[in-house]
């Protein structure tokens, strides 16, 4: 299953996806649910809306925190001239950070080199605290697309991430969540992201340093994880500067694309 959350009148609204290569009887449709299904039960409405006719946002706004994990490919670390730790090393970005599919990210006047780093994110379920790895399939809720967007610069100079990734913007998530994909197929996942159509970084999951169990036991062993947080689970190599005027893509296997252009922050 695929939960969108769209725009076509009024407030955000959640729905299930449908798309042709589903070869169901209402493709490239979504169906409106009422509430939020990571609140609690949701209906559907009856409701049956083109897809191509509702404005996608981001299929989660984080009530609590989006997590990151740095360095989980060997080969980013090796391009970055750094180890790989020995433990998940995780920091944190702002809820404020989140936007969706097709909205801009905003080229800060603070940095002069922003790059894009696409990823797998972990939606999660339920409220837990020290989960075992085996137990971790358990509070999942699925998986979507995120850019975790970098200042370089700041990144270096500041020596702690908080404002090199935590800039409003910096954390583009969709196009859905996908709730289908058991954790031996979400471990098993091509990454691609393109810069203007070009390819730039392509990976798989199957190269996570440290796997989604082992992040989910690790993360949740010193804070407590509630419905709707994120985690970033690591980019592959291929980083690399984008500016004012470009698109990015990141594109997942088995869950979709998240496309957003780069505008320059206005004065």
């Amino acid at each position: 299953m695929r939960i969108a959350r769209f725009v076509a009148q009024g407030d955000p609204t959640f729905g299930v996806v449908e798309l042709a290569e589903d070869q169901g009887s209402n493709p490239e449709t979504i169906a409106v649910v009422s509430g939020d299904p990571l609140a609690g039960p949701v209906n559907y409405t009856g409701e049956r809306l083109d897809l191509a006719e509702v404005r996608l946002v981001s299929p989660v706004i984080p009530r609590s925190k989006v997590l990151g994990i740095g360095r989980n490919y060997a080969d980013h670390a090796a391009e970055r001239g750094v180890e790989v730790p020995g433990t998940p090393l995780v920091f944190f970005k702002p809820n404020t950070a989140v936007i969706g599919p097709g909205e801009p990210i905003v080229y800060p006047v603070e940095t002069s080199n922003l790059h894009f780093e696409g990823e797998l994110a972990v939606v999660i379920g339920r409220i837990c605290r020290r989960v075992p790895p085996e137990r971790a399939a358990e509070v999942i809720f699925g998986y979507t697309v995120a850019n975790d967007v970098t200042a370089r610069d700041l990144q270096a100079s500041d020596g702690q991430w908080a404002r090199a990734k935590g800039f409003d913007t910096f954390c583009p998530l969709g196009p859905w969540i996908s709730t289908h994909l058991e954790p031996g197929e979400a471990a098993h996942l091509e990454i691609t992201t393109t810069l203007n159509g070009e390819l730039r970084q392509s990976g798989n999951t199957a190269d996570l340093v440290h796997s989604i169990p082992e992040l989910i036991a690790h993360i949740s062993g010193f804070t407590t994880l509630l419905p709707g947080d994120v985690i970033l689970t690591g980019t592959p190599s291929g980083v690399g500067p984008m500016n004012p005027g470009d698109s990015v893509s990141v594109t997942i296997a088995g869950i979709g694309t998240l496309t957003n252009p780069v505008v320059a922050e206005e004065a």
